[in-house]
């Protein structure tokens, strides 16, 4: 054990540095919330990540601002990149009337590292778009990170329309 009887001086500067570490270390706990488990944070994407299937289903703007992050980009099976004002613009212009804009049961998986999340699924998409109706299928991987205002949707990928198969 260390005496700091003999200069006052060190005792404060020990402290200080101590109170400091909390300082900084005591936001990053609220930022992570290691008391949340993988499996928590893994239905809360999921359940976040459907919601916002949802809102683009029902071209529900607000919704998507609130999920989506503000540098947010959306890469689809053709390269074309989308960013979040792309997304609100066309949801607020109601450029598709979706019938179908739902993840296929049973395929979502959501896959969590730490403050970082991945939601791959099947989605279904039957709607009109320019007058032309459109119907396919199509898998995606939506990346999520956890902010101090909760987890947002930063990143997304889309294949390709799949080929239509003899299954329906």
């Amino acid at each position: 054990m260390t005496s700091f009887t003999s200069n006052p001086r060190d005792f404060i500067r020990v402290l200080s540095g101590k109170l400091i570490l909390m300082m900084i270390a005591l936001p990053l706990g609220v930022v992570t919330d290691s008391n949340a488990s993988s499996e928590e944070d893994a239905k809360t994407v999921a359940a976040l990540d459907t919601k916002y299937q949802a809102a683009v289903k029902s071209n529900d703007a607000a919704t998507m601002d609130q999920i989506l992050a503000d540098d947010f980009v959306l890469v689809n099976g053709r390269g074309k990149i989308s960013s979040k004002a792309d997304l609100i613009e066309s949801a607020r212009k109601q450029e598709v009337t979706y019938e179908r804009q739902d993840e296929e049961s049973g395929t979502q998986k959501v896959r969590v590292w730490g403050d970082t999340a991945v939601v791959t699924s099947l989605l279904w998409i039957k709607a009109v778009h320019a007058d032309k109706p459109i119907d396919y299928k199509l898998w995606f991987s939506d990346t999520y990170i956890r902010t101090p205002a909760g987890w947002r949707y930063v990143f997304g990928q889309a294949s390709l329309p799949l080929p239509k198969t003899d299954s329906k």
